[in-house]
């Protein structure tokens, strides 16, 4: 026959199992909460009235490479020519959505529903590798690159958002 204290031992033992189990849920709930909220954040910049006049008026500059945007928008970044800013604030964005997905902090499949990451670095590519070179700077805005090739290795491998 089971005496009270087996019976107590059991209970408390699925209590203490219950609460690891629902503190867990909370957790990744919360999570969620935060990286929704990052999203979100990220999103209404990129669709906000001084980020909309900048990667509009990236998108609409023309030039082959560095030496031409140079030519075209100015000399020595940061200038106040306008295409200059907004070529810095564009490639500054993408940069930091790059670092957040390499840190885990915000997921690809997201990324792919709601920012045009491949319109805009096939727009900055050539300007970006001369830079790199002319600058000596290899790393310049690596993580925006990290971004376009994680999207491009799942448009490669076939997988589709959502």
């Amino acid at each position: 026959m089971v005496d009270i204290s087996t019976v107590s031992i059991v209970i408390a033992s699925a209590s203490v199992v219950a609460g690891v189990i629902y503190y867990a849920l909370q957790i990744r709930h919360q999570n969620k909460i935060r990286e929704t909220d990052l999203v979100m954040r990220l999103y209404s910049e990129l669709y906000g009235e001084e980020f909309t006049v900048a990667w509009t008026r990236f998108l609409a500059a023309d030039f082959k490479d560095y030496d031409d945007f140079i030519e075209k928008y100015g000399g020595s970044m940061p200038s106040e020519n306008p295409v200059q800013i907004a070529y810095q604030m564009v490639m500054s964005y993408f940069e930091g959505i790059g670092e957040l997905l390499h840190k885990k902090l915000i997921d690809i499949r997201t990324v792919e529903d709601l920012f045009q990451v491949q319109l805009y670095w096939e727009k900055a590519e050539p300007l970006m590798k001369d830079m790199r070179k002319q600058l000596n700077n290899p790393k310049l805005f690596e993580w925006f690159e990290y971004l376009y090739n994680e999207m491009k290795k799942r448009e490669q491998a076939g997988v589709k958002s959502g």
